[in-house]
């Protein structure tokens, strides 16, 4: 969504938070070039699945001048915990400055909403398109060329479900703790604490790092049942669901 022009400037980021990949920021700094600043949390499955595009927008445009900065504002108590979300950041294998703001004070600032929640700003330090949510890559890539004053082609969608204008069927809505029972989606995730044995539909599977990890995936929008339960040393915080695309001659979702 395009901000009105030059109304809305950017917040500082307050001191004394913990920042990784760089020394610590300041807002007013970074005039003279785009930032792009997004709300995520290793935890979130949504925050997961844009990742993608923000670690290919750093690398196109980090030399034609875009600052990225994540900004992680955790939401369950594996990424509310320092060391965890240093070691997601490495695993993760992003490379662009991110900041913990582990008491929301960079959230308050923002007044953001929700994760993702993704920011643009200008050369002069004024928002020039916000969005929430997944989606709108495209839109944010020529965003950035635009302010940025190149033109290449954009990042191919990651994911069929990626298509710009795509209709999809809505999903089942995310359950807390370790669901089991009916869905409909394109995909089932689990957010986990701690490391041990999870049995999904009978199978076993290893977790080795907390995290938002995928139970089931199927290639289309899908109804099935699902059945987990976490062995010890493991908790499941939330049982999360993401759309697909729909199957070959399924009736289109209705437009919004």
């Amino acid at each position: 969504m395009r901000a009105p022009p030059a109304t809305i400037p950017a917040p500082p980021f307050p001191r004394g938070l913990t920042w990784l990949n760089v020394a610590p920021l300041r807002m007013d700094k970074q005039k003279g070039r785009p930032v792009l600043v997004e709300f995520w949390d290793f935890c979130r499955v949504n925050s997961l699945r844009t990742l993608p595009y923000l670690k290919a927008w750093h690398e196109r445009y980090a030399d034609a001048g875009l600052r990225v900065i994540g900004v992680h504002t955790g939401a369950f108590p594996p990424s509310r915990d320092e060391a965890e979300i240093e070691a997601a950041v490495a695993r993760l294998g992003i490379e662009y400055p991110v900041v913990i703001d582990m008491e929301l004070e960079v959230w308050d600032f923002y007044g953001n909403e929700g994760w993702p929640g993704r920011y643009l700003w200008d050369t002069a330090g004024a928002l020039f398109s916000m969005h929430y949510g997944e989606g709108a890559y495209r839109e944010t890539e020529l965003e950035i060329q635009e302010l940025l004053g190149v033109e290449r082609d954009t990042v191919p969608p990651v994911r069929p479900e990626d298509e710009p204008g795509l209709l999809l069927p809505a999903q089942t809505e995310d359950q807390p703790g370790a669901y089991s029972g009916p869905y409909e989606a394109g995909a089932a995730w689990a957010v986990l604490s701690g490391r041990g044995e999870l049995t999904v539909n009978g199978r076993a599977v290893e977790i080795a790092e907390p995290g938002c990890h995928p139970l089931v995936e199927h290639p289309h929008h899908t109804a099935g049942v699902l059945e987990q339960s976490a062995g010890a040393g493991l908790e499941c915080h939330m049982t999360c669901f993401t759309p697909g695309v729909p199957a070959p001659g399924a009736p289109a979702p209705p437009a919004a």
